[in-house]
This record gives structure tokens, C-alpha cells and sequence, in this order.
């Protein structure tokens, strides 16, 4: 078997057979929880340029990186090394991370469960190089909610006003080299809990999923792929006809542990107030409804949250 358990679908499909790219992603969605996107349209060098930036702050002193930390619970910022802990996990994962979320106008009226960003004022570029990510992703995920749309026989634009305004959050992680005599790994088996998540940086090894015959597979495609996952939002609103997958990130192997890891999750949500209720097209007799009580996304964020000390 290759490096990957999952092969990449191109995404060069979505213009020229839309019908054959929401098949594709969505019967691999369905079968491991994961999808592989190759040939995206993104702009390689500024994604490069943010990617840099993040190098660039992770690299600063722990106590000017600190002054950004706190900030609406972990949401916006910056988060040290040591917090985040995977639920029901002894250790916490050996990972840093930055946060940034959608920038709302005054007077909006997700403000009171979304917090204004924060800046790094040590790397001037990190504003707009950053932003411009955020929104590169932010469009990509809309695209592939197209595909999921189609494959679960649903209007193709369904998704498009529940991720409106959404609280969704791009997370710049640095998995610094481990210590011989570390705790934990460097991100526990969880999974996540938004949407959909878009994951760049998955090259250098460790992400595996949790298979539903109990094998870890690994999920290491080559460089300019997207990995992209279903959420535990998008699980419940399916009845887990699509599922959100445990997964976790390994140590590496002794000779590669001295090697950093970074890479940039991009957790697509649903808008704060949307309301997660069971897809009728997911209920059958083989399939009864789990979720007869419906929650609305911030609720639901706010639950889980509290589960991994973020909160």
C-alpha cells in the first residue's frame, strides 16, 4: 500500500464533471470520513507567503508570543504549547497554534460569540497574508459542501446560506521537535468538531485515521493536496451517514524527531445560529433518526469546547 490510505480526487473535476467530483468525494467521505483533493487552484506562492509568516511568529520568544494569548478562550490568537488536551486524553498534545476567524462589520449579530482578531505587530505581513488564506479556504470548503450537497441528493447550493457568516476558524499549527523523554503526542485521537475541516501540511507523516475495522490507516499525500474530513456537525446533521472519523497525529520515527511540523486546519463552520436538525433524506428504517432534538451550532460548539479545555 502507498504512504496514503486515500486516493486523491483532482479537483480539476469540479468544472469539467461536477456529477463525477461529488461522487468521488462523496462516496470516499462516506466510506473512511476523509477525502484527498488534488489539484486545487489555489495560489501555491501565497499560500507559501502565510505559511512563512506562521514559521516566522512561531519562531519568536515564548513571551512576546504570550502577550497574544487568551483571547476569547483560545478562539482568536494565540494558544501555548500545553493547552489543548484531546477529550478523555491524560497529556496534552505536543502542539502550538495561532488562530484567526471570520472579521465581522459593528453591530453584527454573531459579535457576541465571535471575537475580533488579533495581529502579530512582529510580522507585518501576517495580516494580509493570512486573511487572504482564510478566505482561499473559506471559498475551497464552500465548493466541496457543493459536492456534498449533490451526493446526499440535495440542491446543490444547499449548504450556501448555513455556512454564511459561519463561525469557522484557520488554525496555524507548529508541532515543535520532540524531546526524547516527551509525554503524548503531538495531536491525540479526536475528531473535530465543525463541519468540514481543509487540511494543508499533511506531507511531513503522523495523520492517520481511526478505520472502522479498528486499523490506523495513514493519510500522507503527496505535496499540493488538500485533506479534507467531516465533522461531528456535519455527522449529526447526516445521522452519521457521513461520519466524522477519529484521527490523531503520531510522533515520528526516532531519526525525523528532531524535524518540526507545521501545518493549517482550516475548521469550516456552520452560522452560530443555524440550527443542526436530522436530514430527512438521512432517516430510513435501517437508519433511524439519533438526533430527534435539534442544537444550533454555537451550542453545540460550546459543549465540546469545554470537553478539550478550550473553554
Amino acid at each position: 500500500m502507498s504512504t496514503s490510505a486515500i486516493e486523491p480526487v483532482s479537483f480539476t473535476l469540479y468544472q469539467k464533471d461536477f456529477a463525477g467530483f461529488a461522487q468521488a468525494l462523496g462516496a470516499s467521505f462516506e466510506r473512511y470520513g476523509f477525502a484527498v483533493l488534488s489539484d486545487y487552484d489555489l495560489d501555491q506562492d501565497r499560500i507559501d507567503a502565510a505559511i512563512s509568516d506562521a514559521k516566522a511568529f512561531f519562531a519568536l520568544p515564548v513571551d512576546i508570543k504570550k502577550q497574544y494569548a487568551g483571547i476569547k478562550g483560545g478562539a482568536r490568537g494565540y494558544i501555548p504549547f500545553g493547552v489543548e488536551t484531546a477529550k478523555g486524553a491524560t497529556h496534552h498534545d505536543l502542539k502550538e497554534f495561532w488562530h484567526m476567524g471570520r472579521d465581522l462589520p459593528p453591530g453584527h449579530r454573531f459579535r457576541a460569540t465571535m471575537a475580533d482578531n488579533v495581529w502579530p505587530a512582529e510580522i507585518p505581513a501576517f495580516k494580509h497574508d493570512v486573511s487572504w488564506f482564510y478566505n482561499a479556504l473559506d471559498t475551497m470548503g464552500g465548493k466541496v459542501l457543493e459536492a456534498i450537497a449533490v451526493y446526499l441528493k440535495l440542491d446543490r447550493s444547499f449548504f450556501k446560506p448555513t455556512i454564511e457568516n459561519g463561525n469557522s476558524v484557520l488554525r496555524l499549527l507548529h508541532y515543535p521537535p520532540i524531546p526524547v523523554d516527551a509525554t503524548g503526542v503531538r495531536a491525540g485521537a479526536h475528531g473535530d468538531i465543525n463541519t468540514i475541516t481543509l487540511l494543508m501540511g499533511a506531507e511531513e507523516g503522523g495523520l492517520e485515521l481511526l478505520d472502522r475495522n479498528g486499523e490506523w490507516l495513514p493519510i500522507n499525500p503527496p505535496p499540493g493536496c488538500i485533506v479534507i474530513n467531516i465533522g461531528d456537525m456535519l455527522e449529526r446533521l447526516t445521522n452519521h451517514v457521513l461520519p466524522s472519523t477519529i484521527h490523531r497525529v503520531q510522533n515520528p520515527p526516532p531519526e525525523r524527531r528532531h524535524i518540526p511540523r507545521y501545518s493549517t486546519p482550516f475548521f469550516l463552520h456552520f452560522a452560530s445560529d443555524y440550527e443542526i436538525k436530522t436530514l430527512p433524506g438521512c432517516i430510513s428504517a435501517a437508519n433511524p433518526d439519533r438526533y430527534p432534538e435539534s442544537i444550533t451550532a454555537d451550542e453545540f460548539l460550546q459543549q465540546r469546547l469545554r470537553e478539550i479545555k478550550l473553554a
